[in-house]
Formats: C-alpha cells, structure tokens, sequence
C-alpha cells in the first residue's frame, strides 16, 4: 500500500512537470494567435489574387472594392482575437516579462503607422500593381521581421522561424511579381500560420 504523504520518487521529474503545467497555464493558445491570421490571409490574398491575377489577369469578376475590404476586415477582426488571447494570459503575468509584451504589442502599432504613411506618399507616383504590391510586400516584410524580433526577445525558436518563413515567401512573391506575391502569401504565408497554430498546440498539450 503507497503512502500518500511519501515524497515523490523523483522530485526533479514532479518539478519539470509542474514548470510544464504553469507554462502551459501563461501561454495563449496558439490556435487563437496565429490561426486569425492565417485565416485572414488566405482568404484576403487569395480573393487579391483571384481578381488582381498576374499581368492583369481577372480569373473571377469580383468588384474591385471587395478583396482588400475583406482583407482589411479580417486583418482587424484578427487582431482583435489575438489582442484578447493575449491580454488575457498577460493579465496573469507582472514585471518585466508583462512589460516587454506591452512593448511587443506597442512597437507592431507604431511600425505598422510608420509605414503606412511612408506608403502613402508613394500613392500618385506608382501603377496600381505596383502600388498593391509595395503596399503588401512592405506589410509581410515588416510582419516577418516582427515574428523574428519576438523569437529574437523570449527566445522561441518557433515564432523566429515563422518569422523567417515569412520572410522568405515574401521575398520569393515579390520577386515573382504581382499577382503572384498574391498567391504566394495566401498559401504559404496563410497555410503556414494555420499548421503552426495547429503543430504548436499539439506540442504545448
């Protein structure tokens, strides 16, 4: 008969498992951080690329108007979700690790504003195709460095090498062209979010 009140065979075990429990507890479900996100770029670069094919191409009629608006809308809706999944696992948190993601958060704001405006005053002086993908490829490139930043910050090889995967297809659409860089981040920029939501809540469990 086990004595309840006996210390664990293996204390150093009881508390590697209890680390796990508590960083399982503080971490924000990945689903909720990165599948708004793929889910909002694959179906807004896909209906981009649908309607602003390459070399012009339209390969469904849609309005203009309608990609980037869908775009846009799931872009904010996302944000929304990943702002509340975070601050709710921030809230459990204090002291320098609550303090550096209220500057993480902070500093993708500002970044994001700071281009905007630099792209704006680009908005007579190029065609529309280049424009579109200016305006795209400088919000993945910055997306890309932000990921690698974070990993960089708490050190989570994860979130650096999505970072670094963004990169990369970014650089592979732009080269590409437009329409393309359309395409290319719908799928791998979008697909690759929603696997890793889904490969890192596996892990995380």
């Amino acid at each position: 008969m086990e004595d309840d009140d006996a210390p664990p065979a293996d204390p150093l075990a009881l508390i590697q498992r209890e680390r796990a429990n508590l960083e399982r507890d503080l971490t924000p479900d990945p689903r909720l951080m990165y599948w708004p996100w793929g889910f909002a770029w694959l179906v807004g670069f896909g209906l981009l690329f649908l309607r602003f094919g390459p070399d012009g191409k339209v390969f469904v009629d849609l309005p203009e108007w309608l990609p980037l608006t869908v775009l846009l809308v799931l872009l904010i809706a996302a944000g929304i979700t990943t702002g509340f999944a975070g601050g709710r696992s921030a809230r459990q948190t204090a002291g320098p690790t609550s303090r550096q993601g209220k500057m993480y958060g902070f500093a993708w704001s500002i970044a994001f504003f700071s281009l905007s405006v630099l792209f704006t005053q680009f908005s007579g002086h190029l065609p529309d195709d280049l424009l579109s993908l200016l305006w795209a490829g400088g919000m993945v490139a910055l997306t890309g460095a932000l990921h690698m930043a974070g990993g960089a910050i708490w050190n989570d090889r994860q979130l650096f090498f999505l970072g670094a995967w963004t990169s990369v297809i970014n650089v592979i659409g732009i080269v590409a062209g437009p329409g393309w860089h359309s395409l290319i981040v719908a799928v791998a920029g979008g697909g690759g979010m929603l696997l890793a939501g889904l490969l890192w809540r596996s892990r995380l469990r």
